[in-house]
């Protein structure tokens, strides 16, 4: 089992939507977790909709200090991938198994305070280029690549892009 932690500040939208996707898509190969370097305590209620809107379980999802990944009891990780610009630029507790690390910059669909049809597809946008580089990841022969290989997949997954499902003129949206 290849195990992989999604950081983000908050914890409340991207890095669950993340954790959500790498669950379904990677089952019995791949285990996700989320977790943020400031979490705000509960999962943006946007983020559930969205994700029970495409049948996913969100019972188990909840925002948590990424704390409860650093400690000796806490799962070996094998990776560690930031969603937000700002945790890929905090300093990180010493994980568990000496993970490889990775930054998929996503804007944060929670940040929008405009239309309910902006705000949907902003979760829209996040999810697919998250979904994109997850399924990817979940594609690579991740069991048997040498360390120096799987890194260069990994840079190569964190420049996936896909356009935006938004009209790039909206008030919120920043390329």
């Amino acid at each position: 089992m290849f195990n992989l932690l999604f950081l983000c500040t908050g914890n409340s939208a991207r890095s669950i939507l993340a954790e959500a996707i790498l669950n379904k898509a990677g089952a019995g190969r791949f285990s996700g977790f989320s977790a943020g370097s400031n979490p705000v305590g509960k999962v943006n209620p946007m983020t559930l909709n969205f994700l029970r809107t495409l049948g996913y379980s969100v019972d188990h999802l909840r925002s948590k200090p990424w704390d409860e990944f650093s400690g000796s009891e806490s799962p070996k990780l094998d990776l560690v991938i930031t969603v937000c610009d700002n945790a890929a630029g905090e300093s990180c507790p010493i994980w568990q198994g000496q993970p490889k690390r990775s930054h998929w910059s996503t804007p944060d669909p929670a940040a929008i305070q405009s239309t309910r049809e902006e705000q949907t597809a902003a979760f829209a946008t996040a999810y697919k280029m998250l979904e994109v580089k997850i399924i990817a990841l979940t594609e690579l022969p991740i069991e048997d690549l040498p360390p120096s290989e799987l890194e260069t997949h990994l840079v190569q997954i964190a420049t996936i892009t896909i356009p935006p499902m938004i009209p790039t003129n909206s008030r919120w949206y920043q390329a």
